[in-house]
């Protein structure tokens, strides 16, 4: 009698559970409606974050004298800064780079506050990492970068661990590209996937019809039959594709056998460096830290700023997590004294 008692409250518990989590989705449901995502503008100082990163470490490594005398000596060093500031250097990531390279309209914002400060000769760094996608989004990001360059300033382009396909298309904007020892680099190809339903279709007599004005509107499709003229020409456009990605990889990088680099293959950073695809091998981290020797360095940041929906969602999932662990300790309690 008394497990039926507990089973009853167990499976009452839990009805009472899964209402809730009713109600909180059709509550964040109404909330995404009426909550419009917004974007948050960030500007921090690398210089500034090196230093207390020094001074935190200087606190336990130095004697109290010791530390005392170094952050004298860096407070009159500061002064000094002051009578002769250092120049600007101003530091981008594209760290996301999707097939679709969705962040390049965030690029974009920053690149404009950018323009809207720098002086002519001011240094852009700019953080890529992309295996490449979409032709248009990474053509855009692509024309982005450009921007820099044709306002005066210097680009340098550092990759961590890979700038491909796309991701080279906007990396070969740069003044010069830096890449660690084994950042994928180059695949300076085009590529097209397309799987075709239309046996399936005609042995389950599917018929599926579609109409088209011109001759090449559609050349090959999902469930259409792919005709020899049809694939001809697409392969002809991926083609001409393929020429206008060498085109622009070659007007920035005049240094590059295109016939031996321009085959869709990758290599890695030393093997890159040998052929010209980039320009030193060395990490993004090492670059900003001895940039920040010379320069102040300014990392604008442009991020989509988190909607009501997107916090409740993010509560949401959590809460569930829990309570579907708590439920099930407590089903595997009533299962063993049973």
């Amino acid at each position: 009698m008394e497990i039926l008692q507990q089973l009853g409250l167990f499976f009452g518990q839990t009805l009472i559970i899964v209402l809730a989590i009713v109600a909180v989705i059709l509550t964040i449901t109404a909330a995404a409606v009426k909550s419009k995502a917004s974007k948050t503008f960030e500007v921090e100082i690398i210089n500034d974050k090196i230093d207390d990163q020094k001074e935190a470490l200087n606190s336990i490594i130095l004697s109290e004298e010791d530390f005392k005398k170094e952050k004298k000596r860096l407070k009159k060093e500061a002064k000094e800064e002051d009578k002769n500031p250092k120049k600007f250097s101003y530091l981008l990531d594209f760290l996301k780079g999707d097939v679709e390279a969705s962040s390049v309209d965030h690029l974009k914002e920053e690149i404009n506050a950018v323009l809207a400060v720098a002086q002519k000769g001011d240094e852009v760094i700019l953080r890529i990492e992309s295996p490449g996608g979409v032709v248009h989004g990474y053509g855009l990001a692509a024309a982005q970068i450009l921007r820099l360059r044709e306002a005066g300033l210097q680009v340098t382009v550092c990759v961590d661990k890979v700038a491909a396909s796309g991701g080279y298309l906007m990396s070969c904007v740069a003044h010069q590209i830096i890449a660690s020892p084994f950042a994928i680099i180059g695949s300076i190809g085009v590529v097209a996937q397309v799987p075709n339903f239309n046996r399936l279709l005609k042995k389950h007599d599917v018929e599926y019809k579609e109409y088209t004005a011109g001759d090449y509107k559609r050349t090959v499709s999902l469930f259409g039959e792919i005709t020899e003229k049809g694939e001809a020409k697409f392969r002809e456009q991926l083609e001409i594709t393929h020429l206008l990605f060498k085109g622009f990889v070659g007007k920035f990088r005049p240094q590059l056998n295109m016939d031996k680099v321009a085959t869709g293959e990758y290599w890695y950073g030393q093997t890159a460096l040998e052929l010209n695809l980039i320009d030193k091998i060395q990490t993004s981290d090492d670059y900003i830290l001895n940039k920040t020797k010379t320069h102040k360095v300014l990392k604008v940041s442009c991020e989509k700023k988190p909607t009501l929906s997107d916090k409740l969602s993010d509560a949401l999932s959590k809460s569930v997590s829990l309570t579907i662990d708590k439920l099930m300790a407590k089903k595997q309690s009533l299962e063993t004294r049973v």
